[in-house]
């Protein structure tokens, strides 16, 4: 037996393989998983159990924002795990508070509902449209516009306007009233429009549906269209909020504002924390008795965001996040014309993808195993570099060579 000093003292040290067998035996089969086992990672790295490092461009789909082993985030966590970690919603917390103040000031909105992942945010907004609706006495048959190519969660209200038939199809029927419209397309939007529709949900950037930004055009049309019929614009920036964007909050960048909103991943550093947010008519929607959590908005998980976002502030991340992601655009950019295969080139900040000319699995697979690069893909011909927020024009560069090795040893 071998003792690993990144763990427990008595852990015994196996074979990558034995790992990857063990976790076929007792873990639910919903992820083909690659044939990687991390065990710890430092700064913008993930070291394996064999050793190996590798630089990540995924930040476990874009949560890692402020990387590996943050010394004072650690260190916050240490202090709240010895102080208190849970007491429930029947009783009032200092770091809920604390975080809720923070948050509402980095976003402008009016009252924050702290949750345990981004599918229960959105499961959130959708409570706030309908009952919006049910107070303005629409009638239970009211409608909720939704984007096609989008992705808002796997729980069944989240699914149901996820604009993607091969995630919905095994789960329907799903919650009815839901109309979807082409994304950057307002005519579409008027189109399903109705005396019914109660609200719009959208991803400000669309992420899994192959990293496409809302055009400014499109997003105040729809701001208006929502204001001009008294419906609620819902946006989702789970993955493109918390700086990614080059704003705090994707949105900020298209002068307009939503009524209520969803932010998780980067909110908890890896620590399983969302919430929505929302103001004016949407803020007081929701009454006592509407909505509730056990986990949510604990101790523990608050203290870590409100430290998420104190760190954010201190590094002044999000003016960071413009300058690194300026880099890595011109890099990407270049990748893009030395190789064929590469179709298109979109993002903004340090979401950003590139599209291939035929499914680019292989170059994912590749980087990772050949090249100890991390990057992940958005749909099949996509690849989204979505990396730590603190990465450096250095590591943007150390990418750009690995990348460019596994496309050619895929491509050619």
């Amino acid at each position: 037996m071998r003792l690993n000093s990144k763990a427990f003292e008595t852990e015994e040290i196996m074979d990558k393989q034995q790992y990857i067998d063990r976790a076929e035996q007792v873990l639910y089969k919903v992820y083909n998983r690659f044939p990687v086992v991390f065990d710890h990672g430092k700064g913008v790295c993930l070291y394996d159990t064999d050793g190996n490092e590798y630089l990540d461009f995924g930040a476990g789909i874009a949560v890692m924002g402020l990387g590996y082993g943050c010394p004072e985030l650690n260190e916050i966590m240490k202090r709240q795990a010895e102080k208190l970690c849970h007491t429930s919603n029947l009783f009032y917390n200092v770091p809920a508070i604390e975080a809720g103040e923070k948050l509402l000031k980095v976003s402008g909105m009016e009252k924050v509902f702290f949750t345990n992942s981004g599918t229960e945010a959105v499961e959130g907004l959708l409570k706030i449209a309908k009952r919006y609706a049910f107070n303005k006495g629409m009638g239970p048959d009211y409608e909720i516009i939704a984007m096609k190519h989008s992705f808002h969660g796997r729980t069944l209200g989240a699914l149901s306007v996820t604009g993607n038939d091969h995630y919905q199809e095994p789960f329907a029927p799903l919650v009815p009233g839901i109309r979807f419209a082409d994304f950057n397309d307002l005519d579409s939007v008027k189109a399903v429009w109705s005396e019914k529709t109660c609200a719009v949900i959208m991803e400000t950037i669309q992420g899994e549906g192959g990293i496409y930004p809302a055009t400014e055009e499109f997003l105040q049309g729809v701001r208006a269209l929502c204001d001009k019929q008294d419906a609620l614009l819902l946006l989702d920036e789970i993955q493109c909020g918390m700086g990614r964007s080059g704003h705090m909050f994707a949105w900020q960048g298209y002068h307009i504002k939503p009524d209520a909103m969803s932010v998780a991943k980067a909110l908890g550093n890896g620590v399983p924390v969302g919430a929505f947010l929302a103001q004016g008519k949407a803020a007081s929607a929701i009454v006592p008795g509407d909505h509730g959590t056990t986990y949510g908005g604990n101790p523990f998980v608050c203290a870590v965001a409100s430290g998420v976002l104190d760190i954010f502030e201190k590094r002044n991340l999000v003016e960071h996040v413009r300058e690194v992601g300026d880099y890595l655009w011109k890099k990407l950019d270049e990748i893009g014309d030395r190789y064929d295969c590469v179709k298109a080139h979109r993002g903004r900040g340090l979401m950003q993808g590139l599209e291939f000319t035929a499914p680019a699995g292989q170059v994912v697979s590749n980087a990772l195993t050949e090249q100890r690069l991390v990057v992940i893909s958005a749909g099949s011909n996509i690849i989204r570099f979505v990396p730590p927020l603190v990465i450096g024009p250095e590591d943007v560069d150390e990418m750009g060579k690995r990348l460019g090795a596994a496309i050619e040893a895929v491509f050619g």
